[in-house]
C-alpha cells in the first residue's frame, strides 16, 4: 500500500521542526501570501546568518515564502504554539491567557464570535467555528498551521452542560446532541493534530479538561457525565499510543468552577437552597472550604503543559478542593 501523501500543514510542521532544531530553540514560520523572490534566502540558510533569529523571509521549494519569527526563549513557551477548543470563557479564556503570558502563540477555536477579538496580541487567533463540522474543523485548523507553522501543545476544553435529564426521560436525540459537542469534535481534533504535535520542537503535549462527573458523577447527567468518562477514555487511550512519539496526555477534573457561563446567578442561588446553604457557603462546599476559579484551574493547566511535568502522561488530576465522594 502506498504511504499517505502528507498535508501541506503537517510539511509545514516538519520544516519548523527542522528549523527550531537547527536554531536550538522553538521558533514560529508564518507562510505567506508572497512569490518568491530570487534574493529570498532558501530554509536552512536562513539561519547560518543569524544567532538571534530576528523577522526573517525565506523561500522554502515546493512551499512557499514563509516569515520566520522568533529569538532565544525567555518565557517558558516563548516560539511555541497551542490551540486551545472552546477559550473564548470560562476556563478556556483562563488557559489561554495563561498560555499567553508564558509566551505561546495561541489558536482559540469557539463557536461564539466574540473569540475573534478576544485577545489584541499579534501570537493569538481567534477562529469562530462550530466544532462539530468535521469539515470545518480541519480547514480550520490548516489555515492556522500556515499562521504559525504548527503545534506543540493541544488543550481540549470545549464542552457544554445540558440541564439535567434523567435516563427515563432522556431522548436519543438529547443523547446526541451532547456526545456530537463534548466528545466526537475532540476526536476529530486529537486525529487531525497528531502528525503535527509529533513534528514539536519540543515535543508535543496535551491536556483535556474533563469533569468530576466522570469520578463522581450525579443524578440527571447522564449524558455529560457519560460524554466526559468517554472524553477521558479516548485521553487515556491516547496517552497510550502516542508516548511512542513522545507526546504526553494529561487530563483535570475541575469542580464547581462558579466563574463560567453555566454558573447563573440563577442556578446558583437555586443549588445552594437545595442544600440549605448561602450562596458563599455553596461556593466553598469542598474539604478545603475554598472557592475554584477558572484563572487556578488555567494557570495548573498551562504548568502541566510546561517542563515541570514533562516526565509524565497518563494523569487524571482533580481540581476541586477535596471532594470526600472522590477521595
Amino acid at each position: 500500500m502506498d504511504p499517505v501523501p502528507e498535508s501541506l500543514s503537517t510539511r509545514i510542521a516538519g520544516l519548523r521542526q527542522k528549523l527550531s532544531h537547527l536554531a536550538g530553540f522553538p521558533i514560529l514560520v508564518s507562510l505567506a501570501d508572497t512569490a518568491p523572490s530570487p534574493n529570498l534566502p532558501v530554509g536552512e540558510a536562513v539561519l547560518t546568518a543569524h544567532t538571534g533569529i530576528s523577522p526573517t523571509a525565506f523561500f522554502e521549494p515546493g512551499l512557499g515564502v514563509f516569515h520566520l519569527i522568533g529569538s532565544k526563549p525567555v518565557r517558558p513557551f516563548d516560539g511555541e504554539i497551542a490551540l486551545v477548543s472552546g477559550g473564548a470563557s470560562g476556563i478556556g479564556k483562563a488557559v489561554v491567557e495563561s498560555l499567553l503570558q508564558r509566551g505561546a502563540a495561541v489558536i482559540n477555536l469557539d463557536i461564539n464570535p466574540a473569540v475573534i477579538g478576544l485577545f489584541k496580541e499579534s501570537r493569538y487567533l481567534g477562529i469562530q467555528i462550530n466544532l462539530t463540522d468535521e469539515i470545518a474543523t480541519i480547514a480550520a485548523l490548516e489555515s492556522a498551521v500556515r499562521v504559525f507553522g504548527g503545534l506543540d501543545m493541544l488543550v481540549l476544553n470545549a464542552g457544554i452542560f445540558p440541564p439535567g435529564i434523567r435516563i427515563e426521560n432522556m431522548k436519543l436525540e438529547d443523547w446526541q446532541k451532547v456526545m456530537s459537542i463534548n466528545l466526537d469534535p475532540n476526536l476529530v481534533i486529537m486525529r487531525e493534530v497528531h502528525p503535527l504535535l509529533k513534528r514539536a520542537p519540543r515535543y508535543g503535549r496535551v491536556v483535556i479538561n474533563s469533569s468530576k462527573n466522570v469520578l463522581a458523577p450525579g443524578a440527571g447527567a447522564v449524558a455529560y457525565s457519560s460524554s466526559k468518562a468517554a472524553l477521558t477514555q479516548l485521553g487515556r487511550v491516547a496517552s497510550l499510543e502516542w508516548a511512542g512519539d513522545h507526546i504526553r496526555v494529561n487530563q483535570v477534573h475541575p469542580d464547581q468552577v462558579f466563574d463560567t457561563g453555566i454558573w447563573t446567578e440563577e442556578v446558583l442561588k437555586t443549588r445552594s437552597a437545595h442544600y440549605g446553604l448561602t450562596v458563599e457557603q455553596y461556593k466553598k462546599r469542598n474539604l478545603l472550604g475554598v472557592e475554584i476559579k477558572s484563572h487556578y484551574v488555567g494557570e495548573f493547566v498551562a504548568e502541566m503543559l510546561g517542563p515541570l511535568f514533562e516526565n509524565m502522561t497518563g494523569l487524571q488530576i482533580p481540581i476541586d478542593g477535596g471532594s470526600d465522594r472522590i477521595i
